[in-house]
């Protein structure tokens, strides 16, 4: 029997020791939103399906489900299942665009300045 169409789209996941499971389902989900592969308005697979296709246990897919649900990345509709939902790029894009410039960029700039990059070189 074929694997649903929904479970097709899922990727082997590489786990990330230095990083929660949860986190990283969650970002694994994201990154399938932004590419388009769950579009707006589409069910994603339930919690079992999910923790079943990857290997962990439906409680670390409920948490990460959690996570997205209180970002507004998805819903729960009772009963039928979970749900991209419609300005869920736009969520994604916005939390992460905030999290480069709060995290990652203060540190990516410290480490050109102690390598001597000039990075105006480098933007253009």
């Amino acid at each position: 029997m074929a694997a649903p169409p929904h479970l097709k789209t899922l990727k082997a996941m590489q786990f990330d020791d230095n990083k929660p499971i949860y986190i990283q389902i969650a970002d694994n989900l994201c990154e399938q939103i932004l590419s388009g592969k769950f579009k707006p308005g589409s069910r994603i697979p339930s919690v079992r399906e999910w923790g079943a296709t990857i290997g962990v246990n439906p409680n670390t897919v409920a948490r990460s489900y959690d996570v997205l649900t209180e970002r507004q990345v998805i819903f729960n509709q009772r009963g039928i299942g979970f749900f991209v939902a419609d300005n869920a790029a736009d969520v994604i894009r916005e939390t992460e665009r905030r999290k480069f410039i709060e995290e990652e960029l203060p540190s990516f700039k410290s480490r050109a300045e102690l390598l001597g990059i000039n990075l105006s070189e480098y933007i253009s």
